[in-house]
């Protein structure tokens, strides 16, 4: 797959990829590789969106919380907290590169509601036409179960279907899809291409990381790339470890799992959104 061609691509990086792992605080030299890697896409002509994490785990580093918040209202003020501060240090990496950003917040009556759909779907476009790089996150400082859209990865696969983009990029902490828990099963196997998607493949996700900084799983990749590919996208899984990866993945030298796009006309967001 020659993904040079690419026009608008969707890449969502998660907590575990942007804190140190013994200290759950934000790693800076982590945040402005991604920050050069994102900035050299636009250089290349492609239209680039940020999901990022990393909202909470910020917050409690800012106000020294050691472990995770599990009341509601403690993870919104955190969120607060940590939100305008992610945001800052992204602002000040990405103006290193001549990039500038926007922030959008979005919660699951974002999608739902056909006015606030549209709109966000015009905000997006705008940025896109004025070359600004989106930085999108769940609206936590005021979700509530009801609305929450879930994980990020979720939301990156309604960013991509939103946004009409044709490519999605996963960043975790493994390489892509294995057979089984390659942590736990040394038999587990590599997938590296996955042209369809079924119920053997869903089968296959875990419903946990092991870490107490990201909330998402294999099964919730799996769940993105069956939105990302019915709406007509590419979706890579790749290992966010070295941030290089992004710019080995558009020139087509990488280690992934790539699914392949199956666009779907009959696909409804809202419906899906709405069960």
């Amino acid at each position: 797959m020659d993904f040079k061609k690419k026009k608008r691509v969707v890449v969502k990086i998660g907590s575990n990829s942007l804190t140190h792992k013994k200290t759950g605080k934000i790693d800076y030299i982590r945040i402005e590789r991604l920050a050069m890697e994102l900035s050299n896409l636009r250089n290349r002509g492609m239209d680039v969106c940020l999901v990022s994490s990393g909202a909470i785990a910020l917050g409690r580093q800012i106000m020294g919380y050691h472990e995770k918040p599990r009341k509601l209202p403690e993870k919104q003020a955190l969120a607060s907290v940590g939100q305008a501060s992610l945001m800052g240090i992204y602002q000040q990496f990405f103006s290193k590169y001549q990039q500038n950003v926007g922030q959008v917040l979005m919660t699951k009556n974002t999608v739902l509601d056909n006015v606030s759909r549209k709109n966000a779907q015009n905000t997006f476009e705008a940025l896109f036409e004025m070359g600004i790089i989106p930085i999108v996150n769940a609206n936590d400082t005021v979700s509530t179960s009801e609305i929450k859209i879930g994980d990020n990865d979720t939301l990156s696969a309604i960013v991509t279907a939103l946004t009409d983009a044709d490519l999605l990029i996963l960043l975790s902490d493994i390489d892509g899809l294995y057979t089984g828990d390659p942590r736990k099963d040394p038999d587990a196997a590599f997938i590296p291409f996955v042209p369809h998607i079924d119920e053997d493949l869903l089968s296959m996700g875990s419903s946990s990381t092991g870490s107490d900084i990201g909330t998402g799983g294999m099964k919730t990749k799996l769940y993105a790339a069956e939105i990302a590919t019915a709406c007509g996208a590419d979706m890579i899984i790749a290992n966010a470890k070295d941030l290089t990866i992004v710019h080995k993945i558009i020139e087509g030298d990488f280690i992934g799992t790539h699914f392949k796009s199956n666009y779907d006309k009959y696909f409804d967001l809202v419906d899906l959104l709405s069960v």
